[in-house]
């Protein structure tokens, strides 16, 4: 901490975490550490099913694809830190540490904002225009919205960090969170935080309002379509195709909505604490789970990849065999 007159201003931070009993934090250790584990080989192994199984190689798994490639980094910027502050008595972070995280889960979170907004086009595309769905939906226009997903949320992410960072923070510095988020950070500051908090509702609010608009009005064509299929099975096929995104919708953006809709003053830490666990540990570990579990084409990608697995595996032991049944007969020899 250096000293600025009669203010301390504050250099680095100590995260308090869930808790500061040594049994309790033993146990998060382990919940974190499956639920991380989970994570990673959930989405890891929905990308290598969807790279592997040319059936899926379609606009919506791409779209799928990325969204947990996002997740494995949105996952790792939170749950390895928490990790290291369960086993560790130093909880402290320095001012350029809480920078860095804070821009990453910003830029990270935006991104999946946009992600999901690109997400819901897709499905529209894909339901009222089935017969021009490979023809509105090309590779490269695909992968366009997803670059342009990452770049308009770290754009934003540099504004919101900017913001917040510009602040000086004196007196206490503990912050009574897992990571460092706005909401504590605001509390912590010395300056005047009109103008932090009429910029973060702007920066918010425009890109929450454009991307539910996305979102909203590609599922009230989404719906009206719906509605005007006559056979029942094709309504049915035509719901299922969207409802592990609105599930992830509304976990992502129902937890995000209620952090951030609130005044500074309104936040209480252990609310938001449980709140933020939604977006940032939650949602990536049930995502993959959520477009594979009731998903007949990944089900059917999967019992064709490991059926390839298992046969490659009975050509080895086939070959294991046979050559330890030549090494006998030459030994007889």
């Amino acid at each position: 901490m250096n000293l600025e007159g009669n203010q301390t201003s504050v250099t680095d931070f100590v995260l308090v975490g869930f808790t500061t009993d040594p049994f309790l934090r033993i146990i998060f250790f382990l919940l974190f550490l499956v639920s991380y584990t989970l994570t990673l080989i959930g989405n890891l192994g929905l990308m290598i099913l969807i790279y592997l199984n040319s059936c899926l190689h379609t606009p919506m798994y791409f779209f799928v694809g990325s969204l947990s490639f996002l997740d494995i980094w949105y996952s790792s910027v939170y749950t390895p830190r928490i990790l290291s502050d369960c086993v560790s008595n130093n909880n402290h972070m320095s001012l350029a540490g809480c920078t860095a995280q804070f821009f990453f889960s910003a830029g990270l979170a935006y991104t999946e904002c946009f992600l999901l907004a690109f997400m819901a086009y897709d499905r529209f595309v894909a339901i009222c225009n089935p017969l021009l769905y490979n023809t509105a939906m090309p590779k490269k226009l695909c992968i366009q919205l997803v670059v342009g997903a990452y770049a308009a949320g770290f754009a934003n992410a540099i504004a919101h960090t900017g913001n917040i960072f510009r602040l000086r923070f004196c007196g206490n510095n503990v912050i009574n969170h897992y990571f460092c988020d706005a909401p504590p950070l605001v509390k912590m500051a010395c300056d005047d935080t009109q103008m932090y908090e009429l910029i973060q509702n702007s920066v918010i609010g425009c890109n929450v309002l454009a991307t539910t608009a996305v979102i909203l009005s590609s599922y009230i064509g989404i719906g009206t379509a719906i509605v005007r299929i006559r056979s029942a099975a094709g309504r049915r096929k035509a719901f299922f195709t969207c409802s592990a995104h609105l599930v992830s919708v509304t976990l992502f953006y129902g937890s995000i909505l209620i952090m951030y809709s609130r005044s500074n003053s309104q936040h209480n830490p252990n609310w938001d604490k449980a709140n933020a666990l939604f977006y940032t540990v939650v949602n990536p570990l049930v995502n993959p789970f959520i477009y594979s579990l009731r998903n007949k084409d990944v089900k059917a990608a999967f019992k064709k990849v490991w059926g390839r697995f298992t046969q490659m595996n009975d050509i080895d032991i086939f070959f294991i065999q046979s050559r330890l049944q030549m090494q006998k007969l030459t030994s007889n020899l």
